[in-house]
């Protein structure tokens, strides 16, 4: 794709009528793509958690608590400035692309010499060099933030997602083929280098752009502005979402941080998958700015699926959970598998939480995503330190709290300045919050009545109860679903969305290649 025509304006992106179905087949891309992401994640999981131990996994994790900060500097900032804005040409990205690429060198020379300091924090010397070679990541994904930004700009979904696809492939196959040779945590560190070169390798072969060389453009400087507030934004909320890696590695040592990492990351899988959605709901709801009304029915629309799916999701990993974890990983994982039980119940509520980022960044406030994230990180802070003498198990509980008390406070502040209520909101999910609570209390009942089934062990007895557990809770909560709405309506606009989806293609051009 050249995102750029012969005058340096950005190529047209299909609008009126046809945004719709473009952002819903976007969102579709994305979301199969990042299926196929973690497919392949998981196999190279549970090939080398076998292959490997927690505490190779810990001692890289000590690190990337650290550098995916540094390396999501332009990713969370300069993506969205190309994104939400109307008037990006070829200087403003040429000029938005070499602040990123020297404030990358800088970050990962920076990053590599604060080895020793990381050392020190955890009292582990191989860290300083892990962090060396993982300081290069930050500067392999500088180079690629706009590349990838524009394509996301021309609804060119497929083509982001193929590149993914591809990346994550070639990292896993390095990973993998090193820890067979008896790499140790070394083939984890190359997996991690490997991810980031491959991926800008494919961006500027998707993006055909050369960028030029900066000039003095007068929205350089907002621009900026508003990249370094969204960058904020990200900042807190990943420190908010990594003190929890840092206390456990700190207070228990790389071991017990494997263990609880790998049930973190399971348990955040449906978010990732659906992480590149919100690039794309940012992307078509900004193009909705000024009609509010309709930008409220897109948002709620978009509320009551992520809550059908959610919250059925999130409770039927809490019961298969341990046996999940048991059939993936192995049985010196078993911890694991504890640990993510407790984080299961928070995942349809997390999905929904996440919401609130669409409405903040769509409607140009990244400055009150910036407060409420100060907010967030103080929270689930204070929650972590509560928890942290339970261990990991009570540092999983302090997220299941941080969702359950402050998702619905979350989406009403985002809501405010767009004019959408908290009732509405609390009305798009409450029936499938309930209705997942009641099918997974019966669904338990169920099977602490058949002792001789829940008390097998081994992988096929494992396998089983997860295909059982999973018929008699889906099959259940389905019914409380329809009973709630009295009707098959939730059903029918699943349906709707995915006639959409795979419906004919809009008569608009997406964008010139």
């Amino acid at each position: 794709m050249k995102p750029f025509d012969e005058n340096g304006a950005f190529c047209p992106t299909a609008n009126g009528d046809g945004l719709r179905r473009v952002a819903l087949r976007g969102a579709a891309v994305t979301m199969l793509s990042q299926t196929a992401v973690f497919a392949v994640q998981m196999l190279a999981t549970v090939v080398l958690a076998r292959l490997l131990t927690p505490a190779d996994f810990g001692l890289l994790a000590m690190v990337t608590t650290f550098s995916l900060l540094l390396m999501n500097f332009g990713l969370n900032g300069f993506t969205e400035v190309v994104l939400q804005r109307e008037d990006v040409d070829h200087r403003l990205a040429s000029n938005l692309f070499w602040i990123n690429v020297a404030m990358g060198i800088v970050l990962a020379v920076g990053f590599a010499a604060a080895g020793p300091l990381l050392a020190w924090l955890y009292a582990e010397p191989r860290v300083i060099a892990v962090a060396g070679a993982i300081a290069l990541t930050i500067l392999f994904t500088s180079v690629s933030v706009e590349h990838l930004a524009l394509l996301m700009r021309a609804m060119r979904f497929a083509d982001v997602s193929a590149n993914q696809i591809l990346a994550r492939a070639i990292s896993v196959s390095v990973a993998i083929v090193l820890a067979c040779m008896g790499s140790g945590y070394w083939a984890l560190v190359a997996g991690a280098v490997a991810l980031p070169l491959a991926t800008s390798a494919g961006a500027w072969i998707w993006c055909r752009w050369i960028p030029g060389l900066p000039r003095r453009d007068d929205r350089t400087i907002p621009a900026l502005r508003f990249a370094i507030y969204t960058y904020g934004c990200f900042t807190v909320g990943y420190f908010m979402r990594n003190m929890d890696n840092l206390l456990i590695g700190w207070r228990f040592g790389p071991e017990a941080l494997g263990l609880y990492k790998k049930a973190f990351d399971l348990f955040t899988i449906p978010v990732e998958v659906s992480a590149p959605v919100t690039r794309v709901a940012v992307s078509a709801l900004s193009r909705l700015t000024g009609d509010s009304a309709r930008r409220g029915r897109h948002l709620l629309g978009a509320l009551a699926p992520l809550a059908f799916i959610g919250m059925g999701l999130g409770v039927n990993l809490t019961l298969i959970g341990k046996d999940l974890l048991f059939l993936l990983l192995g049985p010196q994982w078993k911890e694991s598998g504890l640990i993510f039980t407790f984080l299961a119940p928070a995942t349809g509520l997390m999905l929904i939480y996440l919401v609130q980022v669409w409405i903040h960044l769509s409607i140009g406030r990244a400055d009150r995503l910036f407060r409420w994230g100060i907010f967030e990180f103080t929270m689930i802070t204070v929650l972590f330190l509560l928890g942290l003498r339970w261990g990991p198990l009570g540092v999983a509980a302090a997220w299941v709290a941080y969702f359950c008390v402050f998702t619905i406070p979350a989406l009403r502040y985002a809501g405010r300045p767009a004019g959408l209520g908290v009732a509405s909101i609390v009305d798009a999910v409450w029936k499938y919050v309930l209705a997942s609570a009641l099918a997974g209390a019966a669904s338990a009942v169920i099977i602490r009545g058949l002792p001789s089934f829940s008390g097998a062990s081994g992988p096929m007895a494992a396998l089983m109860r997860i295909v059982m557990v999973s018929i008699v809770f889906a099959t259940l909560y389905l019914c409380a679903v329809i009973l709630f709405h009295r009707g098959l309506e939730p059903i029918r606009h699943v349906t709707r969305l995915l006639r959409d989806i795979v419906g004919p293609a809009p008569l608009e051009p997406v964008s010139k290649a």
